[in-house]
């Protein structure tokens, strides 16, 4: 009796390292990215507001930002590191006082699960330096992508075209 009492304890032990443990290890691992810089880098360049949106992902206050009513053709590029991340062409007013895209630069923005107010959301950072955007959620246009880009204004610096 307990020579099987063992056998099943040492079974047990073993395998409680499943893949699902393994594969949450491997997510928790600091993604890199092209352009990193010391917390210190990041405040010398970015403004209070940039960097704790960008670095602390933050968000600005709705209906602060000059970019939200901003309909002139160009190129909104990531504040920290300008990767171009948005077209003008992308842009629609979706009444959230966020400037709103239906898609991104394909290659420009990575994505994450955020859960920190409670339930998941998918966040969007810039591919290139890592610095927080906004979010994504599925209720844009229809006629489209029915995706918005919900962005914050203080993230992006926009481009006119020439």
């Amino acid at each position: 009796m307990k020579k099987i009492f063992l056998v099943a304890l040492m079974g047990m032990l073993f395998s409680c390292n499943t893949s699902a443990q393994k594969q949450t290890a491997e997510n928790t691992k600091k993604e890199t990215f092209k352009v990193t810089k010391s917390e210190d880098e990041w405040r010398k360049i970015l403004s209070p507001k940039a960097f704790y949106v960008l670095r602390e992902a933050g968000t600005e206050r709705s209906f602060t930002s000059p970019l939200n009513k901003n309909y002139k053709k160009g190129t909104y590029h990531c504040a920290g590191c300008n990767t171009p991340l948005f077209k003008s062409e992308y842009k629609f007013d979706s009444g959230t006082g966020w400037p709103s895209f239906d898609r991104e630069i394909k290659g420009n923005v990575s994505y994450s699960t955020d859960y920190n107010i409670g339930y998941a959301r998918t966040e969007e950072h810039c591919a290139t330096c890592g610095g927080h955007l906004g979010h994504v959620f599925n209720d844009g246009p229809r006629q489209t992508t029915g995706k918005r880009h919900c962005i914050n204004g203080v993230a992006l610096k926009f481009v006119p075209e020439k």
